[in-house]
């Protein structure tokens, strides 16, 4: 199987996974990632992309929109750790429950998807009042949401997983103080996880979501992952 993954962002600034690689800062450069020079930065790079300052002494994480276990080789999974594959996230989100996430779609779609697999990874601004990092450099994003497609998968599924094929989403709070009508609060949740709940969902249901949101229809897979992609 091979799992093919797009990260799909709505949100101005967001930032850096890994502080050793920066993404592009000049018009001519060769498309490569380039490691972050010691001690003083480019201004170009400063103005263009975040940097490891802007997460400095603030409450967020780094965290990964395309996570590296997704990946198999080690270039594919260095190919993650940059500058525009991250959001600021909590870490009783990033720790936890989305981690959790991360880890069981890789594990239902190693046993049970026959062919390609596509993820596709982003997020939800909030309405109004987004918090951000750095005085206006990097946004921050009420909740994560994560979708996959596979047409080609195992009809011997077991019970649990009969709606989970070929698609199926998931939206992740990245504020314990947000209403819960999109993704519930789970009071059996441990303490310092509680409050960044993720709620698995039909691809259509997590489609309605960003409709209301960003006031525009999303259609995340082409033909809702049919076998013609």
């Amino acid at each position: 199987m091979t799992v093919y993954c797009l990260v799909y962002v709505q949100c101005s600034s967001l930032f850096s996974s890994d502080p050793h690689h920066e993404q592009l800062a000049y018009p001519g450069a060769d498309g490569n990632m380039l490691s972050f020079p010691l001690g003083h930065l480019d201004q170009n790079v400063v103005e263009s992309q975040g940097v490891e300052l802007d997460y400095i002494n603030s409450t967020y994480s780094r965290g990964h929109l395309n996570p590296s276990l997704h990946h198999k080789s080690y270039k594919d999974r260095a190919s993650t750790f940059t500058l525009t594959n991250v959001v600021p996230q909590m870490s009783g989100s990033n720790d936890g429950p989305w981690e959790a996430l991360e880890q069981n779609v890789n594990k239902t779609l190693g046993t049970y998807c026959l062919g390609d697999a596509y993820i596709v990874t982003g997020i939800i601004p909030y309405q109004s009042d987004e918090p951000w990092l750095m005085n206006h450099r990097v946004a921050v994003p009420e909740y994560i949401w994560s979708a996959y497609c596979c047409p080609n998968y195992n009809n011997s599924l077991p019970k649990v997983l009969k709606d989970a094929f070929p698609t199926y989403a998931a939206i992740g709070r990245n504020d314990c103080n947000s209403t819960e009508e999109i993704v519930p609060v789970s009071q059996q949740t441990k303490k310092q996880f509680r409050g960044y709940d993720v709620r698995k969902m039909p691809l259509e249901t997590l489609e309605m979501y960003l409709k209301d949101r960003f006031k525009t229809v999303v259609s995340v897979f082409y033909e809702q992952c049919s076998q013609s992609n």
